[in-house]
């Protein structure tokens, strides 16, 4: 048997146990995705297309928010309310990659000590590796398998606030901003991109003596979000605050994100923006294939490291030396790049 035929028999039969719910398989799945070898990344191709008529289903969820909030808390305490309303819930967390040896140095299993324990979720943190924004690069592949596995939400937590944002807002329904009861000086630190990406924005840690800190908070981010992102479609984003640590008002956050699912999904709002974000994914892979074949291009290593060192030294632009190596990349093809 040839050994393509192989490889496309067992990513066949790892796709229908993870369909079938298979643990093990949804695990292997998405290592599988997140190999960067060339034989992997082919079959990972292979094994997104054979589950892509098993997704879709669940609602996506992009949670982040500011150091010291509690992201972990507050995620826990939402997965474990969800699991009991009858709801199967995946946790993508996506990691800052350690430095020495790329892998995820959180351990959001660790810090989600109840919800990992639970059958009825799944979390998987992946290391960012690099990638613009801190959002891995596979993590949309990794949605798609706990979806075709039946999970029917799926959170996506995000490193911290940034250009990470961004990114997950580019691939989930809703992006719910976590926030602490500091109030305006909290919002100086906080970009006003962020605030604008927020659908949902949650006063965490109202509890104790920071209750009325709390409340003091969120009229502060409700005006500041009146002001940065006035009302327009079919929803409006709220602003409300909770308990993680207590549970108190983890109810009414979900009761809000049932009436975005509900008015955006009747507006067609969700499905709109999910063929926004499959045809930014699909020029996402374009260039970050194109910069692997480039750096792994024997034929103009070499150039490539020659020019690269002119570069460092001010001998050449780095337009230029650009132009240079995509021309050889791709011989014959005026590249519309700027002439020095």
């Amino acid at each position: 048997m040839p050994e393509t035929e192989g490889a496309s028999d067992a990513t066949a039969e790892l796709a229908a146990r993870l369909v079938d719910g298979d643990r093990r398989a949804l695990a292997r799945a998405i290592t599988l995705i997140e190999s960067t070898r060339a034989d992997h990344r082919r079959q990972a191709e292979t094994l997104s297309s054979t589950l892509l008529a098993h997704t879709g289903k669940s609602l996506r969820l992009g949670i982040s928010g500011v150091p010291g909030v509690g992201k972990s808390t507050f995620i826990e305490a939402f997965g474990l309310h969800l699991i009991k309303a009858g709801h199967r819930v995946a946790v993508l967390a996506v990691d800052p990659s350690s430095p020495r040896t790329g892998g995820s140095i959180l351990g959001d299993k660790t810090r989600m000590e109840q919800l990992s324990r639970h059958p009825g979720a799944f979390i998987r943190p992946s290391p960012s590796g690099g990638t613009l924004g801190g959002v891995a690069r596979r993590t949309r592949e990794a949605m798609l398998c706990v979806e075709a596995a039946g999970f029917d939400v799926v959170l996506i937590e995000t490193v911290g606030v940034g250009q990470s944002e961004i990114a997950v807002a580019g691939l989930t329904d809703m992006f719910v901003l976590l926030l602490t009861p500091a109030g305006g000086d909290d919002l100086q630190g906080i970009k006003k991109g962020i605030v604008e990406l927020a659908d949902l924005i949650v006063v965490n840690k109202a509890d104790g003596d920071l209750i009325a800190a709390a409340e003091r908070a969120r009229r502060d981010y409700a005006a500041a979000l009146h002001l940065l992102r006035p009302p327009a479609g079919t929803w409006r984003p709220k602003v409300m605050k909770c308990s993680a640590m207590g549970g108190e008002g983890i109810g009414d956050v979900w009761s809000s994100v049932d009436e975005f699912r509900d008015t955006a999904g009747a507006s067609g709002a969700i499905t709109e923006r999910r063929a926004e974000q499959a045809a930014a994914w699909m020029w996402d892979e374009i260039t970050e294939t194109l910069m692997a074949e480039l750096k792994h291009d024997q034929r103009i290593q070499s150039e490539i490291i020659r020019l690269e060192d002119q570069v460092r030294n001010g001998a050449i632009s780095p337009s230029k030396a650009a132009r240079a190596i995509l021309e050889q990349f791709s011989p014959g093809r005026d590249l519309g790049l700027n002439q020095d």
